[in-house]
């Protein structure tokens, strides 16, 4: 069954809300430019076993220019979605783009912080605002869940997990970790919440150095060149690193990086992948590519998912044949222990048999 809840019940009263229900905020970037993080990321809760329900009625949170031009704009945008959230009674709100979350956390701590603030805000939204709900980010929701994704990466099934041993760098950029207030307990300069899902998938999380660093974010229309020049450097430094994909969990970063490589090469480099952290847990679950919306993407996933799977493959026939020589071996110990074992009884009795009573004669 789908666990994805028809948005048409958020409508009603708060009692209807089952706790386990977490509101989910798509935002812009996820119904336009990047429909696969919202396709994986229903892929992957489902499997997972979380429900979802989108807030009706949502609107834009400002990102990434409302808050810039408008102190009260840029919290009133975001709290909205918290306010439509908190009527339909839910705790939490899902809300993967890092942007999206980012504006959401920030708006709720000004709301907490500001007395003033929060006694405007009904009247500014035109409807009541405990400022209740807690912002959940993705990469907070999948480490909740990582004992879980690691169990059903490594349960036996027909087709082996492809992510063992893939080499990934987690890519947090700025907004997922920045500022640490909002950032979900992440370490702004080290984080790791995103490596730890990684190696829940059965992955390699590489060490590089440019994890946390800024890829152009939203000038990448009116200023290209800088998220070009930003951007090799985070490709080159991934690649560097024996990286064989890039990791994301922000449609920003998952746009300057994809659709901006092609004209980040210089050398003829070979291009380097760049999933959504869903996509990632969606391989490792065995849910299939085009439903992880991995066919949309600019720089080809299916050389990589290709040479995965065949390693994949390799790497189970290895672990069978080694098994069966494992097996082989300890039956031969076995059957040399048994031989040994029957000489040895063999040779007793003959010694404790009597003297042939004729020998004397």
């Amino acid at each position: 069954m789908s666990t994805v809840v028809d948005a048409t019940a958020t409508q009603d009263a708060a009692a209807r809300q089952p706790a386990e229900v977490l509101a989910y905020y798509p935002g812009c970037s996820l119904h336009g430019t990047e429909p696969e993080y919202d396709e994986s990321l229903r892929a992957v809760v489902e499997a997972l076993g979380v429900a979802i329900a989108e807030i009706p009625d949502w609107n834009c949170c400002g990102a990434s220019s409302g808050h810039t031009t408008d102190q009260l704009l840029g919290v009133a945008l975001p709290a909205r979605n918290l306010a439509l959230a908190e009527a339909a009674g839910f705790d939490r709100v899902l809300t993967p783009c890092a942007a999206c979350y980012n504006r959401l956390a920030a708006a709720r701590l000004a709301v907490a912080e500001d007395a003033a603030l929060a006694e405007q805000m009904p009247d500014i939204l035109g409807r009541p605002f405990e400022n209740s709900v807690e912002v959940l980010g993705v990469l907070s929701l999948l480490r909740e869940a990582a004992a879980d994704i690691a169990d059903l990466a490594a349960a036996p099934r027909p087709t082996p997990n492809p992510m063992v041993g893939a080499k990934l760098a987690a890519y947090y950029g700025c907004l997922l970790v920045r500022p640490p207030e909002v950032s979900a307990g992440d370490d702004p300069e080290q984080p790791m919440y995103m490596d730890e899902i990684i190696q829940a998938c059965g992955a390699e999380a590489v060490d590089w150095n440019m994890k946390v660093e800024c890829c152009g974010g939203a000038f990448s229309v009116s200023r290209t060149s800088s998220v070009l020049r930003l951007g090799r450097a985070i490709v080159e430094d991934a690649r560097r690193s024996g990286a064989e994909a890039i990791v994301v969990a922000c449609p920003l970063c998952h746009t300057n990086l994809d659709l901006r490589q092609r004209a980040m090469e210089s050398r003829g480099e070979p291009r380097i992948p760049v999933l959504f952290i869903t996509q990632i847990v969606g391989l490792a679950l065995g849910l299939e590519p085009e439903a992880l919306g991995l066919k949309r993407h600019f720089i080809d996933t299916e050389p990589l998912l290709s040479d995965l799977r065949v390693r994949a493959a390799q790497r189970v026939a290895d672990e069978k044949r080694a098994a069966e020589e494992k097996a082989a071996k300890a039956a031969a110990r076995a059957a040399k222990a048994a031989e040994a074992k029957a000489a040895q009884a063999a040779d007793k009795t003959g010694a404790d048999a009597p003297a042939d009573a004729g020998g004397d004669a």
